[in-house]
């Protein structure tokens, strides 16, 4: 029997989700039922063209729908009580990092979802990244040595929180929105949790010319309990004729050797007429056709968000969530992520060195 989804959010991440969920649709997977967002318009327009139940009230949709699984996709501040709210009803649930913006509130949504054995799982993507993957098995595998340092660095351009964020950009930061992807990633390669945090930050460009109270740029270093030295860079003010969308990478240098991936170029680039220069990551999501002429997404964001259905499908034939443990990013890793990012704006607020 296919599993039974929703979605909670229609942005241009929900869209992403939406699609997906349809993919798998068309392969038997999933039965895509409904979408709550609270854009009346586009909500018309979206459950028209995926054929499924519209809502505003994702409590309503909660109510009146049979489901399986939810995926979350609205703004940082908003996860938590959805995520709670779907987990109360026993529904597995896919939540867009961050988990959440505190880590007591993390730790609800663990014991939530525990208590329920109901399978939790954040999209952390960049784990599905194929370099990434292969920078997690050369330190796995010992081949870079005991890890020493190393560099994390997300920019996205001024679109984003401008014309894409625009009503709650107030409310995250390049800490939340763009580091705690990093922040995962690194942990998540090194195999070891932050020890200590100090971060600072400008505040000028967004709130002079635009009014936003918002960071422009917040820069981490972070001291991981096995020793390792990392220092994280994001922002998301980079001009709007920046090439790409976004600018990513990280480098890991051990004991053995150094590995560098540049996450954002890989060599597809593209230049028409009234867009200019592109350089975008195809490895991340790129659109295709398949045989029947259908417009399908894949990369590693796609696959982030397969992963968890067939991870719900596999717990709602029986499988035990025991036996899945350790093979996605789950609610302990949501929650130790948005640990280093809490750390990061205490010690922008304070100025002082986070211990954890």
């Amino acid at each position: 029997m296919a599993l039974r989804v929703a979605v909670i959010g229609g942005g241009k991440f929900g869209e992403v989700h939406l699609r997906t969920l349809r993919q798998l649709q068309w392969d038997g997977l999933t039965e895509l039922r409904s979408l709550c967002r609270l854009n009346a318009e586009a909500l018309e327009r979206q459950a028209a063209e995926y054929g499924v139940r519209g809502y505003t009230d994702y409590r309503e949709m909660l109510a009146r729908e049979e489901l399986d699984a939810v995926t979350v996709c609205t703004p940082d501040h908003l996860h938590r009580e959805m995520a709670l709210a779907a987990i109360d009803r026993g529904l597995h649930v896919l939540v867009e990092k961050p988990l959440d913006t505190s880590v007591a509130g993390c730790q609800r949504i663990l014991e939530a979802a525990a208590a329920q054995g109901v399978l939790l799982q954040v999209d952390f993507h960049k784990r599905f990244d194929p370099e990434h993957r292969a920078v997690e098995r050369a330190v796995r595998q010992g081949r870079l040595g005991r890890i020493l340092y190393g560099y994390a660095w997300m920019e996205d351009r001024i679109e984003v929180p401008v014309d894409w964020l625009p009503r709650w950009a107030g409310h995250s930061s390049p800490a939340w929105f763009l580091g705690v992807h990093f922040y995962d990633l690194v942990r998540w390669m090194i195999k070891s949790d932050a020890a200590e945090v100090v971060a600072r930050g400008r505040r000028e460009k967004l709130k002079s010319e635009l009014g936003m109270d918002a960071w422009d740029s917040v820069s981490a270093h972070v001291t991981f309990r096995n020793g390792a030295q990392f220092a994280f860079q994001t922002s998301w003010i980079l001009p709007r004729g920046f090439e790409a969308v976004v600018n990513q990478g990280v480098r890991l240098v051990g004991t053995a050797g150094l590995w560098e991936v540049d996450s954002q170029d890989r060599g597809s680039r593209s230049c028409l007429e009234g867009a200019g220069m592109q350089t975008w990551n195809s490895n991340a999501n790129r659109e295709y056709e398949d045989r029947l002429g259908r417009p399908r997404l894949g990369g590693y964001v796609i696959e982030s968000i397969e992963d968890f259905a067939r991870n719900a499908a596999l717990v709602k034939a029986g499988t035990p969530l025991a036996d899945l443990a350790g093979r996605y990013p789950g609610g302990e890793d949501g929650r130790e992520a948005t640990r280093i990012a809490e750390a990061v704006h205490q010690s922008l607020a304070t100025g002082q060195i986070v211990t954890l």
